[in-house]
C-alpha cells in the first residue's frame, strides 16, 4: 500500500478524533455545545476532505490514463442504478437482521446524527457530501482496493465492512453495512471508478436525511412500535 494511503487514514481518523479538542475549544469562546459539536464536525471533515483529495492526485492521473476506466456516461448509469442495488441490499440486511437475528431495525447512529442535523442544518451538508467522499476512499479504495488485489472480493468486502462498521460504532447492524459495503464495492469494480460509490453513498444519506429530518424522536419510536407489531404477526405466522 503506497505510503500516502496510510496518511490518508490518518487524515481521516484525526478528523474523527479531534472534536475532543476542538468542541471544547468552541464552548470556551460561548458556543452552546450542540452547535459546538456540529460546527467543528463542518470544519474538520472540510479541512480533511480537502487534505484528502489533494493527496490523491497521483491516483486521479493515473485513473485518467487507464483505457479500461469505464465512460462518464457509464459511471453515470451506474451510480443512477446504485442507488436502487442499495436500497435493495439494505432491505434485505434489514429482514435478514429483523426476523432472523431478532434485531430491532433503526440506527441509533443515524438517529444522533439527525438530531445534530435538526439543531444545526449545516451538520447535512457532513452527511451527504463529505462523509461519502471520505468513507468511500478509505474503506472502498484505499481499504478495500488494497485487500482485493491481494485477496479476492469477499475476503476484501468483510473486512472493508468491518472497518466501515467500527467508524460508526454501529457493530448492531453488521449485515446491514456488509450489505451496503458489497454493493458499494461492486460499483467500484465494475467502473473501475470511486466516483461511482460515491454518488450513490451521496444520494442514499441524501434521501435518508430528506426522509427522517422532519421526524421527531417520538414519531421515530412510533414507526418502531409499529414495525414490532408488524413482526409479531409475521413471526406467529411462520411458527
Amino acid at each position: 500500500m503506497p505510503s500516502r494511503y496510510w496518511f490518508i487514514i490518518a487524515i481521516y481518523i484525526a478528523a474523527q478524533l479531534s472534536s475532543v479538542i476542538g468542541v471544547p475549544l468552541l464552548m470556551m469562546v460561548g458556543m452552546e455545545k450542540e452547535i459546538a459539536i456540529t460546527s467543528w464536525a463542518v470544519f474538520s471533515f472540510f479541512v480533511a476532505t480537502l487534505l484528502i483529495v489533494f493527496m490523491l492526485k497521483p491516483d486521479m492521473k493515473q485513473a485518467s490514463e487507464q483505457r479500461e476506466r469505464s465512460s462518464a456516461g457509464n459511471i453515470a448509469l451506474w451510480s443512477f442504478l446504485g442507488v436502487f442495488l442499495a436500497y435493495f441490499a439494505q432491505m434485505i440486511a434489514i429482514l435478514i437482521e429483523t426476523f432472523l437475528l431478532g434485531i430491532k431495525p433503526g440506527s441509533e447512529n443515524t438517529q444522533n446524527l439527525m438530531e445534530f442535523a435538526r439543531i444545526s442544518p449545516v451538520f447535512i451538508i457532513v452527511m451527504v457530501l463529505f462523509a461519502p467522499i471520505l468513507e468511500e476512499i478509505i474503506f472502498r479504495k484505499i481499504i478495500f482496493g488494497t485487500i482485493y488485489k491481494r485477496t479476492n472480493f469477499i475476503v476484501a468486502v468483510l473486512v472493508s465492512a468491518l472497518a466501515f462498521a467500527a467508524s460508526h460504532f454501529d457493530f448492531t447492524h453488521m449485515v446491514v453495512y456488509t450489505a451496503m459495503g458489497i454493493v458499494f464495492a461492486y460499483l467500484y469494480v465494475k467502473t473501475k471508478s470511486i466516483i461511482t460509490p460515491i454518488i450513490a453513498h451521496m444520494a442514499m444519506n441524501t434521501v435518508v436525511v430528506l426522509g427522517q429530518y422532519s421526524l421527531s424522536e417520538e414519531d421515530f419510536r412510533r414507526m418502531q412500535e409499529q414495525f414490532d407489531q408488524l413482526q409479531t404477526i409475521i413471526g406467529g405466522f411462520f411458527i
